[in-house]
């Protein structure tokens, strides 16, 4: 049973319809409503949905569940599956499931499904994440919503307890919450090397010998500052590592804790090194683009102009060649093991490897 007739609800009883279940949808308006759903769903009144169903979906809003308790006679013994979130995170004391709960002490009520999108539902779990959270104080009922998840394509996760909910509800409303840290320390430190190559690059020349140089801010200097960010944060992901081993030769033990600060640094260096690779991805774009200046070119018919006048046949410098080819062919290999760093360490790659098989990688 789905109580509800909005976009998750519709969503909701159409990858249930495509999984082989039997659907009935429970709705205030069901002859307005019925078009919205697949023909293979039965949309009734609530009171005829609830009667007909052993596990409901309650997907309507927390401020809407007082609505139902007209039918709580009816809802007793049933599985209660809250699929809300909130607008804010903890802006309740208690979670939607919990509070859900409270209404209806005769139904058994298992929090699930809400951090799955109405998009995911609709396409299958090929898209988006395919894990369910639940959480219940009922093994059975849990067990009953974790079979359902499986057949409709999903993984179902135990969180524990009706305690977790509030944790589980909280998970859609975050924004990169593990990325936070690790982007403001990139931008500090691109401020950092940005204004010193702004001064060394084109404040310095303006006062020394009065050249207009500002032309360099948008790539050049960018681009010296964007290799300099990255070995930065390159040597960060591997430092706390060693710090942590100094920790624990000094002690003499493995099993004491280490001090908050490390313990946030070494949780945190995946989301170092990925961003350490995506500031060298950046820094490579940049360099293929220098020749495609219009003030390269300036400078180069320039150089080609002296060079006329001064009727010299050639400013081959051997040397120079040398240095430069060398220099980028060792960029190219060290780019391209710094991606293989950082595509060892996605989640989908770093679970098809072994412990020795990473190791051997880092």
């Amino acid at each position: 049973g789905v109580l509800g007739s909005g976009d998750f609800a519709r969503s909701l009883a159409v990858r249930l319809v495509c999984s082989g279940f039997k659907v009935v949808v429970g709705s205030r308006n069901p002859k307005r409503k019925a078009s919205l759903f697949p023909a293979a769903a039965e949309v009734t009144f609530q009171a005829e949905a609830v009667k007909k169903a052993d596990v409901i979906f309650v997907a309507i809003f927390r401020e809407h569940y007082s609505t139902l308790c007209d039918l709580a006679d009816v809802l007793a013994g049933k599985i209660l599956v809250d699929v809300s979130n909130n607008t804010e995170i903890n802006h309740h004391k208690e979670s939607n499931a919990e509070y859900l709960a409270s209404l209806f002490p005769a139904c058994t009520v298992v929090k699930g499904f809400n951090v799955i999108s109405a998009w995911t539902l609709q396409s299958g779990a090929r898209d988006g994440n395919k894990q369910v959270l639940i959480c219940s104080n009922n093994q059975e009922a849990k067990r009953t919503v974790s079979e359902i998840a499986q057949v409709m394509g999903f993984t179902p996760v135990d969180m524990g307890c009706m305690s977790s909910a509030c944790e589980i509800e909280n998970i859609p409303l975050r924004l990169l919450p593990a990325w936070k840290i690790p982007i403001f320390l990139a931008l500090g430190l691109f401020l950092c090397f940005f204004t010193y190559n702004l001064i060394r690059q084109v404040i310095h020349p303006y006062i020394r010998e009065q050249k207009n140089k500002l032309y360099k801010i948008p790539i050049e200097v960018v681009n010296t500052t964007l290799p300099c960010v990255s070995y930065v944060m390159l040597s960060l992901v591997y430092l706390p590592g060693v710090l942590a081993a100094c920790s624990q030769l000094y002690y003499g033990t493995k099993y004491r804790r280490f001090p908050d600060w490390l313990d946030q640094w070494l949780q945190h260096r995946k989301q170092i090194g990925l961003l350490s690779f995506f500031c060298a991805a950046l820094h490579a774009v940049y360099s293929l683009c220098l020749p495609m200046r219009r003030s390269h070119r300036y400078l180069l018919i320039e150089t080609a102009v002296k060079q006329a006048v001064e009727k010299k046949m050639t400013i081959w410098v051997e040397e120079e060649v040398w240095r430069m080819e060398i220099y980028i062919s060792v960029g190219i290999i060290a780019l391209g093991l710094l991606s293989l760093l950082a595509i060892t360490s996605l989640p989908s790659i770093a679970n098809s490897l072994n412990w020795r098989e990473f190791s051997f990688i880092q």
